[in-house]
């Protein structure tokens, strides 16, 4: 899968978060190694992106 344009043209919130949380996703998938990785052929940063905009996970911002 390529990063979900579609799904970030349409994101009506903040999009500094939402690359924040990508970001983090990311990191996340990678340290862990995620299986998952492999089946998006070792695209981490558009994996996190599907994630987050499939709501298959969820973030929040931390004051």
């Amino acid at each position: 899968m390529i990063f979900p344009l579609e799904e970030l043209i349409e994101h009506e919130g903040n999009m500094y978060e939402i690359t924040c949380a990508a970001s983090r996703r990311s990191f996340q998938l990678s340290m862990l190694r995620d299986p998952e990785i492999e089946e998006n052929d070792g695209k981490v940063v558009s994996l996190a992106a599907r994630q987050i905009f499939t709501q298959e996970i969820e973030f929040r911002i931390e004051e």
